[in-house]
This record gives C-alpha cells, sequence and structure tokens, in this order.
C-alpha cells in the first residue's frame, strides 16, 4: 500500500509522533523499550508504552516508520521516502525553476 500524501502529513501533525521520528533520525533500529526510554529522558515524552505504540503504528500506516521483526523484539527504523514524496512538488519547483 502507498501512503497517501494526507496520510504523511496527518501522522506528522502530532508532536509525539513527530519526536518519535526525531529519535529515529538520531539511530535507527530501535525497540519500544529504547524509544520509549529516549523520549522521557530527551524530549520529555511522558506517554505509556501503549500510546507509543498506537504513535508507531500511525507512523508505520503512514509509511514513515518500518518495522523488523528479530525472535520477540522488533525493531523500528525511519524511512523519509513518503516525506520527500509528499513534498517534492514544491522542492523540485524550487531546485529547477
Amino acid at each position: 500500500m502507498v501512503p497517501e500524501v494526507a496520510d504523511v502529513f496527518d501522522a506528522l501533525a502530532a508532536p509525539a509522533r513527530r519526536a518519535i521520528l526525531d529519535v529515529l533520525s538520531d539511530r535507527d533500529e530501535q525497540t519500544l523499550f529504547e524509544l520509549c526510554g529516549r523520549l522521557a529522558a530527551e524530549h520529555d515524552v511522558d506517554l505509556t508504552r501503549q500510546a507509543i505504540s498506537q504513535h508507531l503504528g500511525v507512523l508505520e500506516d503512514a509509511g514513515l516508520v518500518s518495522t523488523r521483526r528479530d525472535g520477540r523484539y522488533k525493531f523500528h527504523s525511519i524511512d523519509v521516502t513518503p516525506l520527500r514524496s509528499a513534498v517534492s512538488r514544491w522542492l523540485d519547483k524550487e531546485e529547477n525553476p
């Protein structure tokens, strides 16, 4: 399924989801446990693991986060491809006037 542009912008609307992307842009391949710790320590995001998991689901549905399962662990990584696609119509005009 290819994410719609509206899905990408809807996913970016929540500050907690932007913080998750910030943490993942610093280092990919993080578990939910690692993300929760870093969000609390570095971004003052005080959400339950379940809430963060739901935010990850929205980001994954929008194509901004990919996951890889290894045994009982699920590793999350950022994927900026949908974001680039969503804004390319404006950026491409700037680069090629």
